[in-house]
């Protein structure tokens, strides 16, 4: 069994380039997987590997004291959901591309989960998903603006276009673990909207501690690992990634007749895509598998 982490927090980095190549070597010398992204605003980022290394790679982020608070969300897989181990430098933890929003200085009211039905169950309040389009796809709350974006950098645009549909109305914004929530609340309220709230620790904390029977959830949330989706509990379901176009697969896709695994799903059958080299990568994978090895294929990222 292998312990996963989605962890971030918004704070003032002056040494990245140090802290890369301090946490590349202890995370290989514990056998972690995954991605961390550092900027001068903060961490974010999703690891994971047995509890035992996991705790010692927690500890470690947290004996720096500017991490100390870092937000995290627990999960388990059965087997490990990452193939490689980095740490990247970028200008942004999570790209929004508006360069006058900061988290660490204006941001909206958190909502706990416990209470976070009440507030979306209000008429007066609008509750937008600042997800991207196929991250919806999977599942949402109930009754939620889908913007349709097909990457966060896309959200200011999308916020500027509807705006008059905000006015007079409180605004609540949920995402996949709190932090795209973070920078939307904090443009929302530089833009003049007066009342914004978000849902602390995001859909996967609600999904970890709400009751399944008083659920306003409906369908699974999208991961960005192996695992693919999650469902309330944080079991993993029934969803695969098309190795074709990195989308999401549902089972019901999976009998439909443009289906082939690893090569194609109904999204891109029939599109201009290389079948044979998605093949013979699939063929190696199969065989990776066979041997009890994992197949380092290329990862897109989003």
């Amino acid at each position: 069994m292998f312990r996963v982490a989605a962890l971030y927090k918004f704070v003032s980095l002056n040494d990245t380039d140090a802290m890369r190549t301090r946490l590349l070597a202890e995370g290989g010398r514990l056998g972690i997987k995954g991605t961390l992204l550092l900027a001068t605003e903060g961490i974010n980022g999703t690891i994971a590997a047995e509890p035992d290394a996991l705790d010692n790679m927690l500890d470690l982020l947290r004996s720096d004291p500017r991490l100390a608070e870092l937000d995290i969300k627990y999960s388990e897989a059965d087997t490990q959901p990452f193939l490689r181990w980095k740490v990247r430098l970028k200008r942004e933890i999570v790209t929004l591309g508006v360069d006058s929003v900061d988290p660490t200085q204006t941001v909206g009211t958190y909502v706990s989960p416990d209470d976070w039905n009440d507030v979306i169950s209000d008429p007066d309040t609008v509750l937008i998903d600042t997800r991207n389009d196929y991250e919806v796809e999977l599942g949402t709350f109930r009754g939620a603006i889908d913007p349709k974006t097909d990457s966060f950098r896309d959200f200011p645009a999308w916020f500027e276009a509807n705006r008059a549909q905000l006015e007079g109305k409180r605004v609540a914004m949920f995402c996949t673990g709190g932090i795209r929530c973070e920078k939307a609340s904090s443009l929302l309220l530089g833009e003049g909207v007066p009342e914004v709230m978000h849902l602390k620790g995001g859909i996967l904390k609600y999904l970890e501690t709400q009751a399944k029977d008083s659920s306003l959830w409906d369908g699974d949330c999208f991961v960005f690992d192996n695992r693919v989706a999650v469902g309330h509990g944080l079991a993993q379901t029934d969803w695969d990634l098309c190795h074709g176009c990195r989308m999401p697969v549902s089972p019901a896709d999976k009998f439909d007749p443009k289906y082939e695994a690893g090569i194609a799903c109904p999204r891109c059958a029939d599109t201009e895509r290389d079948r044979e080299r998605y093949a013979e990568r699939q063929r190696q994978m199969q065989l990776a598998k066979a041997r009890g090895e994992a197949h380092l294929a290329r990862k897109v990222e989003r």
